[in-house]
């Protein structure tokens, strides 16, 4: 279990310097926008690009992969249909917290996850490909929609190729599809670039924090929660469902997909959310308390699943 404890201390010393940043006022509220627009237009596609384009695209398609798609449209419908009827009428919230109650942190701490509790580094690939080729065009179109007065079909069909992390997504995807070699002259610098990507966002969100407590009067408590139970009970137990009973995976891709299934909501979201300034508190706090409650569902679900 050391690389999950390593993976979850590095985020929370990110976060806590950002949150004492804000809280003694050297970075104020306002600033979290200009971190977060380096990392939206330069520092995160240059960080996609360097992934993706050595990684192994073929996995999307196998079942492992349908697994986890399946538990995501289960959750995400589920607070969709419950949000909207119960909570709140706004669209852009609607998203933000349905993507966020199954959108996992494939890349921060799936990685070492995968690598030290899994066994095998490959399992976070899939995830970390289906969320960015598929699922954040999904959601960046729909909330493009959601924030438009006028509908219009042209301007949702190109929203992907106008997005700067979609697009170093799918260029970087291609790029391992067609086998070709990036030349260090020009990987080297994107290497660079795209290693302040993470910090970069992981400051803005702990500078948010110094702003306003979680769960805090007003800010959504009822579709945090929501949000908090999906991701973190829900979407395991449909993924286990998934993986046993209806696809009957192996033993070993059963206790893969159901511990990726447990991963805390990505720090995508809150950015997302930030870029689009709709359920900005939502995505933060589901954000800060998946990845608070998720290591010990983890260890839990390592107990019931391996003994």
């Amino acid at each position: 279990m050391t690389g999950v404890l390593v993976g979850f201390s590095i985020i929370g010393f990110v976060i806590a310097v950002g949150w004492l940043l804000g809280r003694l006022g050297i970075v104020e509220q306002e600033s979290r926008f200009v971190l977060n627009k380096v990392a939206f237009f330069a520092a995160g596609p240059a960080l996609l690009f360097t992934v993706l384009s050595q990684a192994d695209v073929s996995v999307l398609f196998s079942e492992f992969l349908l697994v986890t798609l399946c538990a995501f449209v289960v959750v995400a419908l589920l607070y969709a249909v419950l949000a909207r009827a119960l909570l709140t009428r706004d669209t852009g919230r609607v998203l933000v917290g349905a993507f966020t109650s199954g959108y996992s942190n494939a890349n921060n701490i799936g990685l070492p996850v995968a690598v030290y509790v899994i066994g095998d580094a490959q399992f976070a690939g899939p995830v970390l490909l289906l969320q960015l080729l598929v699922l954040s065009p999904l959601l960046l179109a729909a909330l493009d929609l959601a924030s438009s007065q006028r509908f219009s079909l042209r301007r949702v069909l190109t929203q992907p190729f106008r997005n700067p992390i979609v697009v170093a997504a799918a260029v970087g995807a291609l790029v391992s599809v067609l086998g070709i070699r990036v030349p260090a002259p020009v990987l080297a610098p994107m290497e660079i670039l795209g290693g302040a990507a993470v910090p970069l966002m992981l400051l803005a969100f702990g500078v948010s924090l110094g702003g306003e407590r979680p769960l805090r009067p007003g800010s959504g408590r009822r579709e945090i929660v929501l949000a908090v139970v999906l991701k973190v009970v829900v979407m395991p137990v449909v993924a286990y469902l998934l993986a046993r009973f209806v696809f009957g995976l192996p033993d070993d891709l059963v206790y893969a997909v159901v511990i990726l299934a447990a991963l805390p909501s990505a720090q995508n979201m809150y950015q997302y959310a930030l870029r689009y300034r709709t359920g900005e508190v939502v995505a933060r706090d589901v954000v800060l308390i998946t990845t608070v409650l998720a290591l010990p569902v983890m260890l839990l679900i390592a107990w019931l699943l391996r003994g």
